[in-house]
């Protein structure tokens, strides 16, 4: 099977090509071997593109601990780019079990993803139980109401006075899996440093601290705008670089951009 190395922001991936092959029956434990930085290729998701009726392609998405999730931003700019990259038009439509994305070029390796619209409910995100989710009910570390997003996938973002003063690999780690997440939980620590800009690192359910989380920029502009702390569009600086999302008014859509990086290319063998 060939696959293709790539990152977002340093979000980085294995990405597969099995649309000859129809869906790629990987297991958690190939999968945990694929994403090993030790013994295998390495990366924070390895993702599969497969043939799909309704879209250019389906994406389907296992986190490094080898388990499949739902949705993976910036994985679909990269498959995005992948796909562009054979010709033709200069946007695509990726199928994900959270829903149909669409992305299109917006530079030589620029990509923006629609996201769609946030889902905001507690048994939405899902919460387990009744609670307002701009401003959860909910303390850890000693960080208050933090704000829950689904994007794809759940989300929970605290607001920090700096970034880097947290013990974010213990914190995150606690915290994904509290008994208030009953699906696990991304876990977003953002600085504020203006109505347009944010500094933000992710603990990633099932991957850990990795240097860029696309969901997680988008959930933690929803999540700070639904606080009155930023604007409609920020820049997110992440580990790797940046990313623009921007929740519009209009429509509800969520619309991240930012670069993708092709590192190498390689062959694995079939499972």
């Amino acid at each position: 099977m060939r696959y293709f190395k790539m990152n977002g922001c340093g979000n980085d991936f294995v990405i597969i090509d099995a649309r000859s092959r129809g869906a790629l029956p990987l297991s958690q434990a190939q999968a945990r071997a694929i994403a090993d930085r030790k013994t295998g290729v390495g990366c924070d998701q390895v993702i599969a593109i497969e043939r799909s009726i309704r879209g250019d392609a389906f994406m389907r998405i296992w986190n490094a601990d080898g388990g499949e999730v739902d949705a993976c931003g910036n994985g679909t700019r990269a498959v995005a780019w992948l796909l562009m990259e054979e010709g033709g038009p200069t946007s695509r439509r990726i199928e994900t079990a959270a829903g149909m994305l669409y992305a299109e070029r917006a530079g030589p390796q620029v990509v923006s993803v629609d996201m769609g619209s946030p889902l905001l409910r507690w048994e939405e995100i899902p919460v387990a139980r009744a609670m307002d989710t701009a401003r959860l009910d909910y303390s850890a570390g000693g960080l208050t109401g933090p704000g829950a997003v689904n994007m794809g996938n759940p989300h929970v973002v605290f607001f920090v006075d700096d970034v880097n003063a947290f013990p974010i690999e213990t914190l995150g780690a606690s915290i994904e899996h509290e008994a208030l997440f009953p699906e696990g939980v991304n876990v977003g620590f953002a600085e504020v440093r203006s109505r347009a800009q944010i500094r933000l690192r992710v603990w990633e359910r099932g991957a850990g601290l990795t240097k860029a989380c696309g969901t997680g920029a988008c959930a933690a502009v929803v999540a700070a705008h639904r606080q009155g702390r930023v604007g409609r569009a920020v820049e997110i600086l992440v580990d790797g670089g940046a990313l623009n999302i921007e929740w519009r008014a209009g429509d509800d859509r969520v619309i991240m951009t930012g670069p993708v990086e092709i590192e190498h290319s390689g062959e694995l063998p079939a499972p």
